[in-house]
């Protein structure tokens, strides 16, 4: 069996890792196993919603209080992140196969949500 090679994960941090070598790892890691046969475009989409729907699980009949509690109970925000990291991965991969810059389309989405959303006006104390 063909030695894995993953990352070292304290290397990783939303501090210091960019864009780029997230999208590098999962591309590493698809390749090692020889899955790029199926994530297509449509799989990869259709794999986004299956894990959201995962991630949502988790959060189904709490209240808006106890949804805000589950990052105090060590397996709950594990196995959430796990979720939240499954998602990330298939969006990544993604951006990969149909050659979308994320950052830039990012930035340009939240431009737009901006003008559709504007900030409401303060009304002025009495």
């Amino acid at each position: 069996m063909k030695e894995q090679t993953m990352p070292e994960e304290s290397r990783y941090t939303d501090a210091t890792a960019t864009v780029d070598d997230l999208k590098r790892l999962v591309d590493r890691f698809q390749k090692e196993r020889n899955w790029a046969k199926y994530h297509t475009p449509k799989n990869l989409a259709s794999s986004v919603a299956i894990e959201a729907a995962e991630l949502m699980e988790h959060f189904q009949w709490l209240t808006p209080e106890e949804s805000y509690e589950v990052k105090n109970d060590p397996d709950k925000k594990e196995a959430i992140a796990d979720e939240i990291a499954d998602v990330a991965s298939y969006l990544l991969n993604l951006c990969l196969k149909l050659d979308v810059d994320l950052a830039s389309e990012f930035a340009r989405k939240m431009k737009k949500n901006a003008i559709k959303y504007p900030i409401p006006a303060r009304e002025e104390a009495e």
